[in-house]
């Protein structure tokens, strides 16, 4: 419960079969660029979740590792450290 945000890229359906991580908001990696340049209102409004800063610290977690590495990558090119 530190001060990380916790954003798990499945699908809905993913999230729906093989269960929710604990603490962790679902952003499908499809919608995670648009979601990481959201105005902060509308992010808190569609995830109730405070928006992360771009230094904040931000794991991304999936079912193999493949699209949580991309995720990674789409943060790091809108300048996430």
């Amino acid at each position: 419960k530190a001060n990380v945000l916790h954003i798990d890229v499945r699908e809905r359906w993913e999230i729906d079969r093989f269960g929710k991580i604990p603490e962790s908001i679902n952003i499908p990696l499809g919608e995670l660029m648009e979601a990481l340049q959201m105005d902060p209102t509308e992010f808190k409004e569609q995830y109730n979740q405070k928006m992360p800063s771009k230094s904040d610290p931000v794991i991304f977690s999936c079912l193999a590792g493949t699209r949580s590495k991309q995720a990674l990558g789409f943060a790091m090119s809108l300048g996430f450290s």
